[in-house]
């Protein structure tokens, strides 16, 4: 059995379960085998509030290439919406 990688970051937004909307001030991202992606290994995104309990998280599974393909958007979208507001 191996052990997957695991990085963790404080963050400030919120998420929404089906619950409703809730602060969110954990994000972790995990590769390790994919337990629901029809794929054997994953990027699992975990977005959570620990102070609300396992009932405050969304989780998300992505295949390598889909998380790569998932930072670039992040980024243009980034750069695109700073340069936009920074006026």
């Amino acid at each position: 059995m191996c052990a997957g990688t695991v990085e963790i970051v404080d963050v400030e937004g919120s998420g929404k379960n089906g619950s409703g909307w809730f602060p969110i001030h954990r994000a972790r991202a995990v590769y390790d085998h994919a337990f629901h992606a029809p794929t054997e290994d994953a990027l699992i995104l975990d977005f959570v509030n620990p102070d609300r309990g396992p009932s405050a998280r969304i989780s998300v599974e992505l295949s390598a290439e889909s998380a790569k393909n998932l930072v670039e958007i992040i980024q243009r979208a980034l750069e695109k919406g700073e340069a936009q507001h920074s006026h």
